[in-house]
């Protein structure tokens, strides 16, 4: 039952001991999946691994200033830009990579193709009930730059092979992947020009944080989409609203910035522009991966191995 102790409390996490297949003898967990009153000082006080309940971050940050013994801190987030910043010193930061993989590309496609074929157009016709016949632009011959070619994105080119169009893949450092050569950030600017859609799947870094400004936007060809499925703050919003109600650029977007958006926000209204509610990783897919990370985080870390996935070492600094 939520908040109950099974056994010494070493681990505290959002799933019943069971589905994670186990603890160790010795080992004991403590329930909180962030719906409820969190466990008091006597369990926080001998938790060392802390599985965050997923889209709970900012209820989790209070906690880690009351867990002395905590040692490895695991995101079932992607990204952890919202975690990092408060990881207290000492503590192992790892984040979810893989887990969300197939949930955020599908979604990804899903907004591609919603926005080229004009769904949002069908489903307002359907409702005025007025038949809306007219010409779209297919995925099929269309270029699709993926900026951030990391385990998302090249989830995101995976599912793109079927539909015939030509990916060209974009990270921090050029290198030669399986399926074509990634090029790297600096020559973003030659690129632009000539994809037709623009997925973003970065992660929120100093070095990503309004990566798409007014020079980018102008960069990218007429009548270009861009889709956002990384976070909202890699996106200049000021800047996208004036090349949206220009009318030269579509928009597609499962984050935003502020977020949530709140009601009367100017993209709520803008022209051409598409908005799910951050919903990128949170579907039936999610579980199942989860489980599966958490699992074998656990093993690693009650065996006394390393764990993956590291973000931020003990030291503070980046893991490898």
């Amino acid at each position: 039952m939520p908040g109950s102790v099974v056994s010494e409390p070493r681990v505290l996490m959002p799933y019943p001991p069971r589905e994670v297949g186990g603890l160790p003898e010795g080992w004991g967990a403590a329930f909180w999946d962030g719906t409820v009153d969190p466990p008091g000082a006597e369990v926080l006080g001998t938790v060392e691994f802390f599985v965050v309940p997923y889209t709970f971050t900012r209820a989790a940050r209070p906690l880690l200033a009351r867990m002395p013994r905590l040692r490895v801190l695991q995101s079932l987030s992607a990204g952890v830009d919202d975690l990092a910043p408060h990881v207290p010193e000492g503590v192992t930061l790892c984040n979810a990579r893989g887990v969300h993989d197939a949930s955020t590309a599908e979604l990804a496609v899903a907004l591609v193709l919603a926005s080229l074929r004009g769904i949002p157009g069908f489903v307002a016709a359907q409702r005025a009930q007025r038949w809306s016949p007219g010409f779209r632009p297919a995925l099929a011959g269309r270029t699709v730059l993926i900026v951030g070619h990391g385990s998302i994105g090249a989830a995101v080119e995976a599912r793109l092979v079927a539909f015939e169009c030509e990916v060209v893949r974009v990270a921090r450092s050029a290198r030669r992947g399986p399926s074509g050569p990634v090029h790297a950030f600096e020559e973003l600017p030659d690129l632009l020009g000539a994809a037709d859609v623009v997925v973003l799947t970065v992660p929120l870094v100093p070095e990503t944080r309004g990566l798409v400004d007014a020079g980018f936007l102008a960069r990218m060809k007429d009548g270009a989409l861009l889709v956002n499925v990384a976070r909202g703050p890699v996106v200049d919003t000021d800047a996208l609203l004036r090349e949206l109600h220009r009318g030269r650029l579509g928009a597609a977007l499962d984050v935003t910035d502020p977020e949530p958006l709140p009601a009367g926000h100017p993209l709520w209204s803008a022209p051409n522009v598409l908005i799910s509610p951050h919903v990128g990783g949170n579907s039936s897919a999610f579980r199942p991966r989860a489980l599966a990370l958490v699992r074998s985080q656990l093993e690693r870390f009650t065996a006394g191995l390393p764990p993956a996935n590291v973000v931020l070492g003990p030291a503070g600094g980046p893991g490898r």
